[in-house]
Formats: C-alpha cells, structure tokens, sequence
C-alpha cells in the first residue's frame, strides 16, 4: 500500500591520504553493506600510531543515566556509527527515535560566486586602505557576497515513533534510560504491572542500520505500533514487516532539491502476530521485537547525486535480517571499542559521581565532582567516534543529530572556528581515523574553492571562506560582517599537517601535499602590501565575526589571518622539504612568510586584535571570538617558552574577554589557559562549561542553542590540561588543577607516532610511560625539570616524577 504523506580505485598505504575516489569507493561499500568485517577493522585501526597493548576496563564512569525519559531534545541519547544517527527519548507508552542521515541537507549542487565580485575586488580594497571601512563593507555585500547569499542546510529525516498503549502502571523507582559509552548502546529499562521491560539501541557501522531490540520478562506480552514519518514531502508504503518513506530534499534559497531519499524500518517480531494498523505496523502477543532501520540519499559527492537509495536501504536491510540483535550489537560494541577503549581516564571520584547525570549537571559548579569531568571527556570521545568515521561526511554544527529542517546557523560547517574545534581531540585522544572524513571535504573544498578562487580573486590554487555545506561551496556569504573571511580553507589545512605530525607518515603527507601547496599558492596571489606599514596582509577580510572601531568588521590584514598563514606557510614549506618536492615555491613562500605583519602588542598590554590597537574601544568587548589568539592555541606560534611577552599579552586579552562565554568559546577559552599552564583558570572555565548554562542534560553542548563543538573543544582542553606536546617536547601535566590532585590517564597520543600514559598523586608525577612508533629523541618537560629520552620503536620508556628512568 502506498499512502501520501506531507510535510556514501587502489588505496595508498594510508586511507586518509586516498583520494576521493576512494573515499567514494568507502562510503559505497558502508552504504550497500558490502564492506567486510576484515575491512572495517582496518578501516578502524587506519593511523594508529602505536600497538594498543591491553585495552583498559570501562567502569560504571562510562555511562549517563537518567531517572525519567527524556521530555526535550536535548535530554534524549545520541547514537551513530558517523553517517546515521539518532536521538533516543526512553519513553514507555511512547518511544520516539529522532534519525538522521549525514547526507540528507536542503538543495543541490550549486556554484555561489558573485559573478560581479571581481570586478570590484580593486575598489573595495581601495576604500579599506583608505580607512573608509563603512563604505568598503556596503559595497562588498553588494558585490562580493556569494548568490545566493546563504548556503544549504542539513535537515531532520524523520521519527520512529513505537506506541506501547497497554504497558499499565510504571512502577515507581523502577526506570531506567541509560547510555553506554563503551558499547555505544542506549537502553531504557522499567517494570510494568510486574512486567519487566527492555529496550535497547544501537548504531551499526558494520551493517550500517540502527537497530532496537523490544523485550519483556514474560512471553507473549508484547504489543506495540511502530510508525515511520518525516516532515518531508514523500510516500509512505508498507511491504509485509517493512515500512519504506521515501522522497525528495527541500529546495532552499532557489536552489532546488536534488537528492532522493529513503528510510527502511523492518519488524522483526518473535512469535506473535504483525499486522497494518492505522499506516503503522501492528505486533500483538509477541515474545521480543527487532528493529532496523536503514537510511540513505542518492549523494555520491558534491557532483554527483546519482545513487540509489532505495536499493541501498533495500540491501541493508536485506544483509541486516540475517543477524540477531545481540550480534548486531556484539559487532557494534566490538567496532566501537576499538576506538573508544585506546583512552582511559580517572580524575578520582566523590560521592557525587553516583547521581543521576541530569543532577550532577545542575549541581556542577557548586559540588566536587571530578569525575563529571572525566565523563565529559569521554562522551566527547564518543561523541567524534559516533558523528566523523571514514566514508562519512565531517562532524557539522550538531555532528550528527538535528531534529529540525531549519536548524540553526544551518547546522553547516562553520569553518572560521567551529568545524575544526570539532576535531581537537581527534589527534591527541587517539581517534586519528575519526579526521578521515575531515580529509575528504578538504579535497573537494580544493575543487571547488579553486573555482572560487580565479572567478572572485583571479588568483591561482584554492579558497574557502568561513562556511560550507554538503555542496561545498566555497564563496563568501551571509554578509560582509561574517563571511569576507578568505581563511577558512587555510585553517583546515593546518589539520592536514596535524594529522601528518602526530604519525608521520610521509605516504599521507604526499597525498594531502597538493592540498597545501594550492592553499599557500592563493596567498602568494592575493596578499597586498600594506602602505602605511610596508607589510603583506590580507584585503580584504575580518577578524571573525567582530567589528572595530571603524563602524564595520572588514579591515585588513587582523592578526589571525597572519598567525594561520604563518602556520600554512611554515606546513607547506616543511612538507616540500620532506618530499623532496618544489625547492623554489617553498623559498618563495618563506620569503614571503618573513614580509607578514608581526603580532604587536597594544596600549592596554593585550595582543593586538587588528593592525591598529583598536581593542580597547571596539564595539564588544567580550566578544565571543577570541581569534587573534589562534597563535596560542591551536597554534604554538606564541608560547610561554620562546615568546614570553606575547604570550603574556595574549593572557591580558584573555582577561580582557572575560572567561564565559557561549559554549564554544568557553571551551576555547579552556583550552588557551591550560596552553598558559594555569590549571586552575582552566578548570574554573572547564567547570563552567560542564553547568546548567553550557550543557544540556543530555551532556550536549549548550551554545545555546545546541552545538557540539563546546563537547569537543572542551575533551580537548582536558586533554590539554595533562599533556602539551610541541614538535618533539614533550610537557607532563603542564596544567593540572588542584581539584584534580590524584589520577591516572592511559593511550594520549603526541606528536611524532608517540602515546603517553600517566599517574599522579597528590598533584605530583609518580610515573610516566612513552612508547612510539618509530625511533628518536625526545625532550620531556615536567613543571621546571628537564630529561632527554630515546625512543626505540615499541619499546616503553617508563619515567618517574623527578625524570630518572626506572
């Protein structure tokens, strides 16, 4: 029956430095359930620069639970497995999974640029030089800004909604929603008129469908609807056990809708009887039910929306009913766990830490509760593992799970900050594979972005500015304020680089080299000199998203555009020089590094936001974005050791913002104390992060609204507050708190193909232990001590608290 309804070629010896067809390649065989076990192990051990050794034991620690099901969005639990994912409520008489699929965004593939935009590049920097900023920003929105002015957004896919009417009364005390953060399973357990029920949940990226298991202590006690429904326009039809909606996209800003979609939801019930009731799928009297769900769209790449949905979901489905429940979640666990288990966190533990999760939130900041801290870690963790796998799209505004059509900022990938904050942690908590997807869209921003480049600028290689979506788009939009920021594309290259410099393989560094080379090559073509200082600078741009003093944001050269292409400059060249590759661009694009605008100090002793010392009387003084400190953190430009003054200048910017924030930007601030070494205004930052104002119950991000780039950026900074490493040093618990003063860390990776693993008491080292891939020498720092250690490939160098070995 059909009724109407409204409203993913040869690899390299690294994946991450295969091109994007074989990315391509990856996501089809995810997509059509094609992939084998053997493939997804290897996929899921790419990059690993060490052995694991023996996997740490997750304890209770790993695990939120609640008390009652989830009455809002942001009290439900995540699940996914990096393309599909859902919100799971725990209701009783009423279940209700929000799913999402990372392909399924508004549009089709479009090209933004203005095509009057570089006709009037010439007057618009005039005025800039000029100090005529007003006028200069007026006219760039008239004709710079991308068409249309906004880009396209990631949308909801729908409900599964199963309706459980005749449970009777829940026994008081007796329920329980949980989710496991090790076997990335979501559960919700309660007794019913003495009937004890299960329901459990889980997202598999082995046979790629979302699966929920139905259970009950008596036989033949199960009835429920299961209905499937998507505020898109579609068809829902029923065939036997499966309910199939299908469909196309939205259209946004006259872009029209270009991608078919389907979702699958078969039922599997155990004895009993399954009928069709009401447009939804009847089970009387059964023992247990299954469920699985498949999701897909007909994207290939941002060029191609070829694909087949409905024989994609078909052949998921089809290759899932073979398999049980329970080993559907066993390969589940097992794929998961291979990530999620290289890291192992203890912080202690109080008596708070035994609370419902919703309560330790409320009471966060004004209850001892390290361990919420160490929760926060890991679910970050999961987090990435769940929302950025490979052959997935990047983790975006809300990584994975958005339940609206409209979404705020359009759930997109907000490159001027947000995106790459989504994958701080993925380096230095062991999640290499996790950049894999990050990679990919790289590789097509380079495609596109070298369109946007010579059509806007007239200039060689690649450019993108603060935003992009599914279709890549690369043009500046939104508005001059916000997206005249040609830096977005160079950001992300420092990613490219990390990823190289955390396990230097030089295969991988070949592959994404062209990627640089093309980001460095527009910067050769675009700076413009300075006439008041002499000095290169970019023209025009923003500091991200603030306005000076001059009555407008654009301006040129802000210190942030210097201090990343510093780091794109330095990347690019280091890499040529590893290769062996263009001796003379690489001398041109140093030479050209040396002539940028230094960072300067200002009157009020802060780091100079701009080229002026405007800071003082700009517009916002707290501004959420602190981007001239880029060079401290993520960046080591500015650092305690070589730069002392600045590094200094760039603390009294901090003070000058202020520690709270929205919730990025909290995080932010975390991660820039902890490289200050200031453990304790770290963990006051962090401690706000994890209140009631910067995260939901559900332990999601509260901007607010929701983004998940606070749960990233703030793994990271915990990451950060325990190990700092910088080329080949090494700094132990560089900026540990006093309210941490005993634990333990296992599996940190630093630069180099190293990890690490610790344990402190009493707020001193008692020993810690490197092993690496390949050999060297490393200098490892511990608070004013010193030791220089060899590394021998998988041999473990243990050291004690004053440095000796042992």
């Amino acid at each position: 029956m059909s009724v109407p309804v409204g409203n993913p070629a040869r690899p390299l010896r690294h994946p991450l430095g295969a091109g994007k067809d074989h990315f391509s390649v990856t996501r089809r065989k995810l997509l059509t359930g094609t992939a084998s076990a053997a493939a997804a192990t290897a996929l899921g051990e790419l990059g690993s620069p060490v052995p694991s050794g023996a996997a740490p034991i997750p304890t209770a620690r790993d695990r939120l639970w609640y008390c009652q099901p989830a009455r809002e969005w942001t009290e439900a639990l995540p699940v996914g497995n990096g393309r599909i994912g859902a919100m799971v409520f725990g209701g009783t008489g009423l279940e209700r999974l929000q799913l999402n699929e990372d392909t399924l965004w508004t549009g089709g593939p479009y090209n933004p640029v203005n095509p009057s935009a570089r006709e009037a590049l010439p007057q618009i920097r005039r005025l800039i030089e000029q100090g005529h900023f007003t006028q200069a920003q007026t006219l760039a929105d008239a004709r710079l800004m991308a068409r249309p002015l906004s880009q396209m957004a990631y949308q909801t896919f729908g409900d599964l909604t199963i309706a459980m009417p005749h449970l009777g009364t829940i026994e008081q005390g007796s329920y329980l929603r949980e989710l496991d953060l090790d076997a990335a399973l979501a559960a919700t357990t309660f007794k019913a008129d003495g009937v004890s029920w299960s329901r459990k949940v889980i997202a598999s990226p082995d046979h790629q469908v979302i699966a929920v298991h139905l259970s009950a202590d008596r036989p033949g006690r199960m009835h429920c609807l299961v209905g499937l429904g998507a505020p898109h326009d579609g068809v829902l039809s029923i065939d036997g056990g499966t309910l199939i909606f299908g469909g196309r996209n939205n259209a946004a800003h006259g872009v029209e809708g270009a991608l078919r979609f389907e979702a699958r939801a078969r039922v599997l019930p155990q004895g009993g009887r399954i009928s069709v009731s009401d447009n939804k799928l009847a089970v009387e009297g059964a023992d247990a039910v299954t469920i699985l769900i498949a999701m897909a769209t007909s994207y290939r790449q941002f060029d191609d929306v070829g694909g087949d949905p409905s024989q994609i979901t078909r052949s998921q489905i089809e290759a899932a009913s073979r398999h049980s429940f329970a080993r559907i979640a066993a390969d589940t666990a097992a794929s998961h766990r291979r990530l999620y288990r290289r890291v192992s966190l203890d912080l202690g533990e109080t008596p708070a830490a035994h609370r419902p999760t919703d309560e330790r939130i409320r009471t966060s900041e004004t209850s001892q509760d390290s361990a919420l801290a160490a929760l926060y870690f890991q679910y970050g963790r999961y987090l990435l593992i769940c929302s950025s796998r490979p052959g997935s799209q990047p983790a975006n505004l809300q990584g994975i799970w958005n339940d609206s059509d409209d979404p705020p900022w359009g759930s997109k990938y907000t490159i001027n900050i947000n995106t790459e904050m989504n994958y701080w942690p993925a380096e230095p908590t062991a999640l290499g594979e996790c950049v894999a997807p990050l990679v990919a869209l790289v590789r097509d921003l380079a495609q596109t972005g070298a369109s946007t480049a010579r059509e806007m600028y007239g200039a060689r290689g690649w450019v993108a500015h603060h935003n992009t979506d599914l279709w890549r788009a690369t043009a500046p939009i939104d508005g001059a304020a916000w997206g005249l920021w040609p830096m977005g594309g160079a950001w992300l290259c420092t990613h490219l680089w990390d990823h190289y410099d955390y396990h230097r393989d030089t295969a991988f560094l070949r592959s994404v080299y062209p990627l640089l080379r093309g980001a460095a090559l527009f910067f050769l073509d675009t700076l413009q000199r300075d006439p008041a200082s002499g000095y290169l600078v970019t023209n025009p741009s923003i500091s991200p998203e603030n306005e000076h003093p001059g009555g407008a944001s654009v301006c040129a050269g802000p210190s942030v555009d210097r201090q990343i292409l510093r780091d794109l400059f330095a990347q690019t060249a280091r890499a040529a020089t590893i290769l062996g590759l263009d001796d003379d661009l690489s001398a041109q694009i140093l030479d050209t590094s040396r002539r940028l605008a230094p960072d300067e100090i200002g009157a009020q002793g802060q780091l100079q936001e701009w080229l002026e010392d405007w800071d003082s009387s700009a517009p916002e003084p707290h501004h959420r974005h602190v981007s001239h400190l880029y060079g401290l953190f993520p960046s080591h430009q500015i650092n305690l050791d070589e730069t002392p003054d600045l590094a200094m200048a760039a603390r009294k910017s901090l003070e000058l913002r202020g520690d709270e924030s929205t919730g990025w930007a909290t995080a932010w601030r975390a991660n820039l104390w902890a490289r200050l070494r200031e453990g304790d205004h770290a963990h006051r930052i962090l401690r706000y992060l994890l209140g009631p104002d910067r995260t939901y119950p559900n332990m999601f991000d509260a901007h607010p609204p929701f983004q998940i780039d606070g749960n990233f950026g703030g793994a990271a900074a915990i990451a950060e507050m325990l190990v700092q490493c910088r080329d080949d040093e090494i700094r132990l618990l560089p900026a540990l708190p006093r309210a941490w003063p005993d634990g333990s860390v296992r599996g940190l990776r630093i630069r180099g193909a190293c990890k690490v693993s610790l344990e402190w008491r009493a707020g001193e080292l008692v020993c810690a232990r490197l092993v690496s891939r390949i050999a060297g020498m490393r200098i490892v720092h511990l608070n004013e001590r010193s030791a220089e250690v060899e590394l021998v490939p998988g041999r473990p160098v243990t050291l004690n608290g004053p440095l000796l070995r042992t």
